[in-house]
């Protein structure tokens, strides 16, 4: 893993986002609000109405894809994974040789990219996670085998624009996808369970959604602000013989600890299995 500030590359002369539905959006949005000059934007998107939305929205042009691609010098693809392999076919032709193809899709490797591009062309892979909708994203990146040191640095600088960026091997990306880019849901699953266990308990259901809202969020920010291990802010809340020791120990009897283990292993191999199948397929 390597810090986020090693390369300062230069902004792109032509950006090309090919998909811009909720992340691709998000992505977007994130860019013109961090001052990115919009004339150099492009998107797509299948439906002439969206096109349409996006342009009077962003102030952006919209094409199809051919025609978008078409002079980028960077292009990102946010579609599904499997529409991924018939939209690099499409593009290929009218790719510029030096562009790079940063990638948005879950289980995609480079290499898979690679090869349906022409010899030589820059990858790069992503994997956010959706609080980038409110700036607050995780995003680790990947190069591949043609990505330079600046073609990664680009890819940093578009997704800070969303929040923060990591670079990791591409081997961590289906650890990666289990943590962080699926994390959200079992969060919002843990939030969940507190709420209801809050109505269960008497309260009024916007109270105990208040409260359980306002406790993850002052939680995750004294943890990110104050630098100190979790272990060690658990233990600054349990008391010996008190309300948090009796409620930890009913989650540790219910091996919620191991749950959580097995739940991101199962994402992880999950992650794998979809490669193989979209790597099959192709």
């Amino acid at each position: 893993m390597t810090s986020s500030d090693e390369v300062t590359p230069a902004r792109p002369q032509r950006l090309a986002i090919l998909g811009v539905g909720v992340m691709g959006e998000t992505i977007l949005s994130g860019l013109i609000d961090a001052g990115w000059d919009r004339s150099t934007i492009v998107g797509t998107d299948r439906r002439a109405a969206r096109r349409s939305e996006l342009s009077s929205r962003y102030g952006i042009v919209c094409l199809e894809n051919t025609e978008a691609v078409r002079g980028a010098d960077t292009v990102v693809l946010v579609v599904k994974p499997q529409d991924l392999p018939e939209l690099l076919l499409e593009i290929r032709p009218v790719l510029a040789p030096d562009a790079l193809v940063i990638t948005v899709a879950a289980g995609v490797t480079t290499d898979l990219v690679e090869s349906k591009l022409p010899e030589g062309a820059p990858v790069v892979r992503v994997m956010p996670n959706t609080p980038a909708m409110v700036g607050e994203g995780m995003a680790a990146i990947s190069g591949g085998v043609h990505a330079s040191a600046e073609h990664v640095g680009r890819a940093v600088d578009l997704m800070r624009a969303v929040g923060k960026a990591i670079v990791v091997p591409e081997k961590y990306q289906d650890a990666v996808t289990a943590i962080s880019g699926s994390g959200p849901a079992y969060l919002f699953f843990v939030v969940e369970a507190m709420i209801e266990a809050g109505v269960h308990l008497g309260l009024p259901r916007d109270v105990s959604t208040e409260l359980v809202v306002q406790t993850m969020l002052g939680s995750a920010t004294l943890l990110r602000d104050s630098g100190t291990h979790p272990t060690v802010l658990r233990e600054q809340v349990t008391s010996p013989g008190g309300t948090t020791a009796a409620a930890i120990r009913e989650l540790e009897d219910h091996k919620v600890r191991a749950a959580f283990m097995t739940a991101m292993e199962a994402a992880r191999n999950r992650s794998q299995a979809l490669a193989e199948n979209l790597r099959d397929q192709h």
